[in-house]
């Protein structure tokens, strides 16, 4: 079981599908990698040789930037704008959609549970 670039790939998963499980490289990348290297997209991933692995991490490692690089890049991006205090960096550290979506209704993954506020029912008129 062979690592790539950190990750453990899935064994039995083509190749074009197994580099996708690598933070940082989707189906895209994914497919310009394998045409510069010259490999078999339909190749297992259990089935490629040292040589073939060792062709990949390279490739990767000159032109992307991946996994923990990439996700520190990204969190400082994100502390930036929360620091400079931009619209974007205001709902980021209000947890709410950062990119024009309704809150209305919806926006419940990024908000999180439902929770119902209390005394917003119309009381009844007491006899006095």
């Amino acid at each position: 079981m062979a690592r790539i670039s950190g990750i453990v790939r899935p064994d039995n998963k083509q190749i074009h599908v197994a580099l996708t499980y690598v933070y940082g490289i989707g189906p895209k990348i994914s497919k310009e990698i394998i045409e510069h290297t010259k490999i078999d997209p339909t190749v297992r991933s259990k089935d490629l040789t040292d040589a073939e692995i060792s062709k990949i991490q390279e490739f990767i490692n000159e032109k992307f930037t991946v996994e923990g690089d990439l996700q520190r890049i990204v969190t400082a991006n994100i502390k930036r704008l929360k620091d400079i205090g931009s619209y974007r960096g205001v709902r980021h550290s209000r947890s709410l959609p950062s990119r024009g979506q309704r809150t209305r209704t919806n926006a419940r993954t990024r908000r999180g549970k439902k929770v119902t506020v209390g005394g917003t029912k119309k009381k009844v008129a007491a006899k006095t």
